[in-house]
């Protein structure tokens, strides 16, 4: 009798094999090795200068390993393999970054340019990129800013335009940088809530802010001096206070 073979295990959107990556000699991250199972919320813990934007950066195929290698998708994630425009635009078709300074991000003379950059880029045609924009526009609530210059907003509304012009197009995979830094009680309870009930996409947000921790991720990577130093359920990484302390994510009454 034939028997059934088991279901081949999925493959991670994202594994890294002993990452290693310095600016000018400067390491920023040590040794690292990871997989990202498709569909998981991560929380990216540390303190400032631990190597949570530059990781974040590699895994947006922004900057590249100096040694290990670093795939996505089962494929490498490299400079060789984003020189081929087939290769790249599947892969910025699959994810998307949000940083942590929208200054930085926000460089169109409109919101709605903003909104259209990334589709364009695509190679979208015009009538999917002007309903995808009004889509986006309602649900961010920012309907009332289309023809106002990014710079001119709020460090709220920036926020949530730049996370509009990432969502768009979207993305599996959400990168995001320090999601609720810099932003006011209403505002940071905003993306908050937004980021507990995104579903159905991988999350990956880096934060030193523990107390969104519960809300917005299932698993929590920790990182200290470049290295990561733990892993685990958002649960188990919180109650270890020893950790955390020793990570510089809290502190002794």
């Amino acid at each position: 009798m034939k028997q059934d073979l088991p279901a081949a295990e999925p493959l991670p959107v994202y594994q890294l094999h002993q990452v290693s990556y310095a600016y000018q000699s400067v390491p920023a991250l040590l040794d690292v090795s990871l997989s990202i199972a498709a569909g998981q919320r991560i929380a990216l813990l540390g303190a400032n200068g631990s190597g949570k934007s530059t990781l974040l950066r590699l895994l947006d195929g922004l900057l590249f390993a100096d040694t290990g290698t670093v795939s996505a998708f089962g494929q490498p994630l490299d400079q060789a393999a984003l020189q081929h425009d087939e290769a790249a635009y599947a892969f910025r078709r699959r994810v998307g970054l949000v940083f942590q300074n929208a200054d930085v991000q926000l460089f169109n003379p409109t919101v709605f340019d903003e909104l259209a950059f990334g589709p364009l880029q695509l190679g979208w045609d015009k009538t999917h990129v002007t309903l995808a924009i009004e889509t986006l526009l309602a649900q961010f609530g920012i309907e009332h800013l289309r023809h106002r210059s990014p710079h001119r907003l709020s460090g709220g509304e920036k926020k949530r335009v730049a996370l509009a012009s990432v969502l768009i197009i979207d993305p599996e995979v959400l990168l995001l940088d320090e999601p609720c830094s810099g932003l006011d009680p209403a505002s940071q309870g905003n993306m908050v809530e937004f980021l507990r009930l995104s579903r159905g996409r991988t999350l990956i947000t880096a934060t030193h802010d523990l107390a969104i921790v519960p809300e917005i991720a299932d698993y929590c990577l920790v990182m200290r001096q470049g290295r990561l130093v733990a892993q685990g359920s958002s649960q188990v990484i919180l109650a270890n206070q020893e950790l955390l302390q020793q990570c510089d994510l809290t502190w002794l009454h």
